[in-house]
């Protein structure tokens, strides 16, 4: 047993968003643990074929967050781990209305299920490293208990300090519930396909002129490998999960085989165009804000209280490297490209100079 876990594990287990890939996978491994009963997967879209295979052990029950009800009470649920989370609006499903409406008002509506659930004893709620955001007035390293210089610019992050918001006033209501929220660095790795791993497995990778940020990643195996502990034990609080160690931007991009172009920062007014020209789209304001700022978290309450430390982020970086690009990735006609690209901002920065004199 790691430090901090108690022995047993909940015998019924709801896993929220396995309609997603991490949500599919979480409930997946907890499904293949002798020591939980049933694992019950809760979402309003069905599962993609591609996780038909992953979920054949999971009870799946097609039901929106508003409707959990009296759900969890009727099946005597003892976890529930909350997944269900949108990262990047979709402009063809609603944009950051429907977002926000998916992450706020559905975490509210769970956390109002999961009040009213007396076998309850365990709620895992993931976070994400957002919460702290990403400013030139950033600590070097930020803790569990760092409060952010500023509120986030970009959506993700704002429903994410309004999630934990609402979990530490369940925390209250609830103080018989063990409450374990999970701040993740963004996922990399030989499975993972996010917003970031496009960005890096692109030939030919947009920077912010004169920024360099450091960053962190964790594994998506470690990802899971922790909600998994975070479940059959337990883990009260808040823990930073992400690999130990950092990479600059441009040490990423240069063990990614890829060529950095670096790109003009009007300044904030200017924001949505800095997005679109590192390829984040209309709303990628939280990523925009990690490629220039950085931001770096200490890790060393996790390791302490479970007894497990990820892979560094150089290692997880490696282990997408590996999978996502084979070969020669910088050929001479994007070699070329590149070039042009690089021109091009030259001339951007001299026009934006000359404009300002």
């Amino acid at each position: 047993m790691t430090p901090g876990g108690t022995p047993g594990a909940p015998g019924v287990v709801v896993v929220t968003g396995v309609g997603r890939y991490l949500g599919a996978h979480v409930a997946a491994r907890l499904a293949a643990d002798p020591r939980i009963d049933r694992v019950i997967g809760i979402d309003p879209a069905t599962p993609g074929p591609e996780f038909a295979g992953l979920l054949d052990r999971v009870e799946r029950i097609r039901l929106d967050l508003d409707s959990l009800g009296g759900l969890l009470a009727d099946l005597d649920v003892a976890a529930v781990v909350h997944l269900a989370l949108v990262t990047a609006p979709d402009p063809q499903h609603g944009g950051r209305a429907a977002m926000k409406e998916q992450n706020v008002i559905g975490t509210m509506q769970l956390l109002a299920a999961c009040q009213r659930a007396p076998r309850l004893r365990k709620l895992v709620v993931r976070s994400s490293t957002a919460a702290y955001g990403a400013s030139f007035r950033d600590p070097a390293v930020f803790t569990e208990e760092t409060e952010p210089r500023e509120v986030p610019r970009g959506g993700f992050g704002r429903d994410i300090l309004d999630i934990e918001g609402y979990v530490r006033g369940f925390r209250r209501r609830r103080p018989d519930v063990t409450a374990t929220v999970l701040r993740f660095a963004p996922f990399i790795g030989s499975t993972a396909d996010t917003t970031l791993t496009r960005y890096f497995s692109r030939p030919v990778v947009p920077t912010v002129f004169g920024r360099d940020p450091r960053l962190q990643f964790v594994h998506f195996d470690d990802a899971l490998e922790v909600l998994h502990r975070s479940v059959a034990e337990d883990h009260p609080g808040t823990y930073n999960v992400a690999g130990p160690g950092v990479l600059s931007l441009s040490q990423a991009i240069r063990r990614a085989g890829r060529v950095a172009v670096p790109v003009w920062e009007p300044g904030l007014s200017g924001a949505a165009a800095v997005a679109r020209n590192l390829g984040f789209g209309r709303y990628g304001l939280d990523q925009v804000d990690l490629i220039v700022h950085g931001r770096v978290v200490d890790t060393r309450r996790l390791a302490r209280e479970y007894g497990f430390t990820p892979r560094t982020t150089a290692a997880a970086f490696d282990d997408f490297i590996r999978a996502h690009h084979g070969g020669v990735v910088v050929t001479p006609d994007r070699l070329a490209a590149a070039e042009q690209a690089v021109l091009e901002s030259i001339r951007q920065v001299r026009s934006a100079v000359r404009d300002r004199t």
